[in-house]
Parts: structure tokens; sequence; C-alpha cells
């Protein structure tokens, strides 16, 4: 850059922009391209007529490096020839190749850069890259109601069309991916405007790029226009002769909240339509009393001492669901698949085979394996032991989503985390939880989880001592974030209530209502568990 340009960029950066003109100069035909400072100097960026506040006239070429635009219409692109001379838009030959080329200036109106369009739509920048900021930002006064962004500067135009050339709106340089990068580099621009609505591209990148862009401007003044069904982008309205459409999606572009963030004004539709929450019933129907059943979306946890039967729980439930037609995946870490299996069959059978042996009859057998395993209803992980948190997450989402399975039982969750994470236990057990729990919302799921509880002061859980939510293993985490969560207790040494559980519901988001609910009896001889009789030493207890 040459000493007159120099100096000429030092006034400029004192100065404000005001206004376009026709251009002073005899050669040049342009009617807006002289821009005009309030210290009154002024630069046509199509010839390159300088005149200084002083009244100093010169011409300062382009820089080296960029190309003289010859102006025409975009008929094509729908584009009109006042647009592409408001703008500076036009034509050049670069290689050999004429290509579509978009100036670039800095916030003085002194071009610096030029991006290049070529007829297989590939980009190329010629000039200083670095500091290119918004496309057209130096045209507009900060401070006005409105400024439109869009993603390119075909868009640009388009928009500027619509409205009549006289309303803000700027272009990113370099589309969805690096809009937020360039929002960034123009937030004080941005943020002097009451209004600033993203017209991005309509699809998923644009979307996102709208939303990251939104965030990154003082709250309430982000709005996101969207575009209608089967439009690209607001050139894409301009050619199909909607561009009357374009004004309307600016002023009826949404406010910019942060995820989570709801007016209770939007939610009629939400609170006036009627929840059909479908809950399937436990196989034992004083656990529904309270709970009325298991609901997908519902993350349920059963925990009790150690040999108190969760796995025969466990086993119960699996059945339940399968032999009603519901899809189940099991992740049972603490035994083989094939432990698993025969459980299944033996509740059929009214056997505990894995205990007994498969002696019941090869006709038998399949007939059990037929109505349990082999309905297609089950799906079982072959691992046992510890594993990594989002290995277990990444086969639950496997089976959501690839096997349509609607139920996982999962046992347990102290196992998963019990050697490839490192660090205190409590916090591990958080950030598996609080994994676990995000899926269940995302899949629409039910996962029913085993945990273990801490050893109490008092009389010991295997002893018939109560359970409670404090009592859980690890981490408050597994309490605050379960829906529902069933403590189990029995006496295994009582000479009459060694094979009597008491289910106690120890939470209840679904309608509040907790205690205990029944009494479960296991029958060694069919390895089965059943509801029996409140016995009189417990029913001082409300099952209400």
């Amino acid at each position: 850059m040459d000493n007159q340009t120099t100096s000429n960029t030092r006034l400029n950066q004192d100065s404000n922009f005001t206004g376009h003109e026709a251009c002073p100069s005899e050669s040049c035909n342009s009617s807006d391209a002289f821009a005009r400072y309030d210290d009154g100097h002024g630069y046509c960026f199509s010839c390159g007529h300088y005149e200084s506040s002083e009244g100093e006239v010169s011409t300062q070429p382009l820089p080296s490096s960029l190309l003289k635009v010859e102006i025409n219409p975009l008929n094509k692109r729908g584009i009109t020839l006042a647009t592409c001379k408001k703008w500076g838009y036009g034509l050049a030959k670069h290689n050999g190749t004429t290509v579509q080329v978009a100036t670039y200036k800095d916030n003085k109106g002194l071009p610096i850069a030029q991006k290049l369009r070529y007829p297989d739509k590939s980009f190329q920048i010629l000039g200083d890259s670095k500091n290119m900021g918004l496309w057209g930002e130096h045209m507009w006064q900060a401070g006005r109601k409105m400024c439109t962004v869009v993603e390119g500067e075909l868009d640009c135009l388009s928009v500027s069309q619509a409205t009549g050339n006289q309303y803000a709106v700027v272009s990113v340089p370099n589309g969805a991916q690096g809009a937020h990068k360039a929002v960034a580099r123009s937030l004080e621009f941005l943020s002097s405007f009451e209004q600033v609505i993203f017209m991005f591209d309509n699809d998923q990148a644009g979307r996102d790029a709208a939303v990251k862009c939104s965030a990154m401007l003082p709250v309430g003044k982000a709005r996101i226009a969207t575009l209608p069904d089967g439009i690209k982008d607001p050139n894409d309205m301009l050619v199909s002769g909607r561009q009357a459409e374009i004004p309307i999606a600016q002023w009826s572009a949404k406010p910019y909240r942060p995820d989570g963030v709801v007016l209770g004004q939007d939610l009629w539709d939400s609170v006036s339509e009627v929840d059909e929450t479908e809950s399937f019933p436990y196989p034992f129907a004083g656990m529904n009393d309270k709970t009325y059943g298991i609901r997908k979306g519902e993350l349920v946890t059963l925990t009790s001492g150690t040999g108190i039967g969760k796995s025969s729980i466990c086993r119960e439930l699996a059945y339940h669901l399968i032999t009603n037609d519901k899809k189940v995946g099991i992740l049972s870490l603490e035994e083989s698949v094939k432990r698993s299996a025969l459980g299944i069959m033996g509740i059929y059978l009214n056997t505990p085979i894995h205990i007994h042996g498969t002696d019941v009859g090869e006709g038998r057998l399949k007939e059990a394996f037929d109505a349990t395993l082999g309905t297609g209803n089950c799906v079982l992980y072959d691992h046992f032991g510890s594993m990594e948190n989002d290995v277990l997450i990444n086969k639950i989402r496997y089976m959501a989503t690839a096997l349509d399975v609607e139920y996982i039982i999962l046992d347990h969750i102290s196992i998963v985390i019990s050697s490839y994470m490192q660090g205190d236990e409590r916090r591990r057990i958080d950030s598996v939880v609080t994994k676990l729990r995000s899926l269940v919302q995302e899949l629409n799921i039910s996962l029913i989880m085993v945990s273990h509880l801490k050893r109490p002061e008092g009389k010991a859980h295997e002893e018939g001592g109560k359970t409670s939510l404090a009592q859980l293993r690890g981490s408050a985490s597994i309490g605050q974030l379960s829906d529902i969560c069933f403590g189990f207790e029995r006496d295994q040494q009582d000479a009459v209530m060694s094979n009597i559980t008491t289910v106690r519901v120890l939470k209840n988001r679904f309608s509040g209502e907790t205690g205990i609910t029944c009494m479960l009896k296991y029958d060694k001889d069919t390895g089965r568990l059943s509801e029996t009789d409140v016995p009189t030493e417990v029913e001082t207890e409300s099952f209400m």
C-alpha cells in the first residue's frame, strides 16, 4: 500500500460511514459505489476515486492481488443489476475462467479481500483472508433496529433485493461451519442492533450454526428465521418466485432462547393435549398399587442387601415382559449368558433347572426355549464382570435402536465401574448414572437397574434391616436420577421369614406414593417368587 493509501486509511479510522452516492468521477458510471463518511471524505469501490475531507482528489487502485469487477445482473439467480451495483457484486476473469466476485472491505470501506465463486461452485479467496469480517458490514450504520445474517453472498443479495435494498443484511464468509468465528469477529457491530436475525440454510448444519451464533449475542437480541419446507436458502426462494416470503420469514423469526428455557405462554398446546402414557404392569400386583406399572422413559432402580434375591426378581420381570410380547435386553454382569437363559426358561418350567439340571426332558426344554428365548423378544449381552461405561452406553443404544428393545435390565450398576474407571467411586457412579438417565430419555426406553446398598449402622439388610435411599451405595445420584426406586428386605436367618421378601417403594416420581407395597415368597422347589399375604408383624406399616 502506498503512502497516500496509508494516510487515507488512518483518516478513515476516525470517521463513520454515512451512505452511498453516485461516483463523482467522470470516467466512472457507478450510481452508488461511492461511499461518503461523516468527516466529508469518500471512496468509490468501483474505480478507486478518492476525495479527502479537504477536497483533495486522487485515485486509489485496488490492491494488486484483487480483481477489477464488471457489474452485471445475475439472471439465473434472479439478482437484478441494481442489486449487484448496490453491493459491488459482479464478474471477473481469473486464470482464464469467468468467476463471480464478492469484494470484502474493512470497517471503513476499503477493499481487503475478494471471494471468488467458480462455475463448479468452488471458492477461492484473494487478498487478506485473515481479516475478512461479515460481507456488507461496512454498508450499514450500526445501532439500527434490525440486521439479518445469512450464509452466503448470493443469499445476502437475495434478502437485500427482497427488502428493497434498504435494510441491513450481511453474510458470513465461510458458510455454516465457520459462521460462529465470523460472528465473533463482528460481535460489537451485531450487538449494536436491536434485533439480529439468523437466516441460515434450511438444513441441519444451518440450524445448528444459527443456534451457536445466537448464543454469542446478548440475551434477547438474537432471532432465528425458519424458511418454508422444501426451500434450501434465501436465493432458492428468490429463484422460485417466492421473494415476498423473505420479509415474512424475517419478521416472524422466533427469539432465541437457550436449550431448556420455555415460556409459560408457549405451553398451551402441550398442557391441553391428553398424555397417553403407557404403563405396563409389574408381575406382582402389589408393586403396581403405588407405582401404576412400568413406563418407558423412566429409570427404575432395584436395591437390597447382599443375597436378598435381586437377580431372581430381575428374572421374574424379564420373563413377565418377554411372555407378554415386550422386547427385553438383559445385561447381567455377574452371571453367564447361559445362566441367565436357563433362569428364564426355569421360570416357565417352574423348575430351577440351573440347580436341578436340564433333565426335564428335551421336549419340555425345547418348549420352554420356544416360549421364552425363542420368541425373539429377548436379547442378552455376552459379558461377565466390569466394563467401561461408554461400552455399556453403546450396547444399550444398539439394543434400542437396531434391535427395537424397549426394556433393559442391568444387573448391576456397581460392577460397571468396578475396575475400568479410576478415581473416587462416588464420582464414577455419578458419571455412569447421569449418562444412563439421559439415554433413557433420549431413546424412550425403560431401564431397570440393580444397585447395591451400603451397610447400615443398625440391623443388617440380610437380617431384615429397613432399606432407604440414603443407603444406596456410592452416590446420591442413583436416588436423585431414578424415577422409581424399590427396596427389598428379608431376614435370611429367621425361621419363618427367611423366604419372604418385603417390597418397599423408596421413591416414586410418578405418583409420590411410597412405603411397603407387597410381600414376595420364594419357593425353593419351583424357583419362583409369588405374592403372599402380609404377616401380622408388618401390618402396622401403611400400604396406602
